[in-house]
């Protein structure tokens, strides 16, 4: 018989309304691994879940919580091979098998499984996942980075999801990388740009995110409330003068998920930009689309990352290139009422990581 184990979790009932907590019989399918959680980072998009009205595709009760890494301590047939190693679980796990999968666009998968989303999610003491795409955590190389297991749950969403959307730029060595808002993703986002060799603009309405960012891979940080559009735009243009770096095919990459956020990265582009819409808002802007033809410029949604991009993001922070550290702070699961507030209430000044 295969083990079950006897776990809990914290489900979402009601929007806005406390999370509670419900055990439950971890015990793993064919394929499928049960992980005891190290750490579930708390996201945006679980804040959209919980008190904006954005539709989960498994009706609720839901565990929500989708940046996850721990240890697999029971696996179905077919995955035995990954009992007791260390892992991150995938926010979006493509099936790997349908058309959109085998064509190279696993992003738009319909039968992907999104923990905290599709199926029960990580804010639990163990979680349920398909076993295909977990990614390996070298746990030789984790001790000598000074990092825990814990820490890089956040390499699920927050890493990996701005590291898709650098690769997906073409971010060359030299090229401007204008990173709009530098929170819990676009801090990440900036230090990626500058892994890849490009000279980072970050744009705020924080200082003290802007000072962060400016230890951590950006050349120049501009606070959005002191500048308007054109003024933004014209002191990326000095920058990019007094450095001899280029003026035009600027990468812009809206990371803030704010409306405001939108609107200015769009008004950032240039001739042959691309914008990378990185950040999630349920509102709408207005915008001029005919911006895109006459800048022959592009906009690129991103969902996700496809596991076989993870390793290599992974790499990244392991080898500290990327600094999580400074970024995150871990906080209890049973404070998770709390922390959702404080996070709403932008009181957080790191990206919460909660640990069972």
């Amino acid at each position: 018989m295969k083990e079950r184990f006897d776990a809990r979790r914290w489900q979402f009932v009601a929007a806005g309304e406390p999370m509670v907590e419900a055990r439950f019989v971890a015990e793993a399918g064919p394929g499928e691994v049960v992980v005891a959680v190290a750490g579930c980072g708390v996201c945006h998009t679980d804040l959209g879940y919980y008190y904006d009205g954005v539709r989960t595709n498994q009706p609720l009760p839901l565990a929500l919580g989708h940046e996850i890494s721990g240890r697999v301590v029971g696996a179905g047939d077919g995955a035995e091979g990954w009992l007791g190693k260390a892992v991150i679980i995938p926010a979006v796990l493509p099936c790997g098998e349908c058309d959109a999968c085998r064509r190279g666009r696993p992003n738009i998968c319909r039968r992907q499984k999104m923990p905290g989303n599709d199926i029960q999610g990580g804010f639990a003491s163990h979680i349920v996942a398909p076993a295909r795409g977990l990614c390996l955590v070298d746990e030789a190389r984790l001790a000598k980075s000074g990092l825990e297991l814990a820490d890089v749950s956040v390499v699920a969403d927050a890493v990996t999801t701005p590291y898709q959307a650098v690769s997906r730029a073409d971010m060359r060595p030299g090229g401007v990388a204008i990173v709009n808002g530098v929170g819990g993703v676009g801090a990440y986002c900036a230090q990626i740009a500058a892994a890849f060799g490009a000279h980072v603009v970050a744009i705020d309405i924080d200082d003290a995110k802007l000072a962060m960012v400016a230890e951590h891979g950006a050349a120049l940080t501009l606070n959005a409330r002191q500048h308007d559009l054109k003024g933004l735009k014209a002191a990326i243009s000095t920058f990019c003068k007094e450095k001899g770096l280029p003026t035009t095919e600027w990468s812009v990459f809206e990371c803030s998920g704010t409306a405001a956020g939108q609107t200015t990265a769009f008004g950032l582009l240039t001739f042959g930009s691309t914008l990378s819409v990185v950040g999630f808002t349920m509102d709408r802007v207005e915008l001029r689309l005919s911006n895109l033809m006459a800048f022959d410029a592009r906009a690129i949604g991103n969902w996700g990352c496809p596991p076989e991009l993870y390793p290599a993001a992974l790499d990244l922070v392991l080898d500290g290139r990327i600094a999580l550290k400074p970024f995150v702070e871990r906080r209890s699961l049973a404070d998770i009422n709390a922390v959702f507030a404080e996070a709403h209430a932008h009181k957080l000044t790191r990206r919460a990581i909660l640990v069972p």
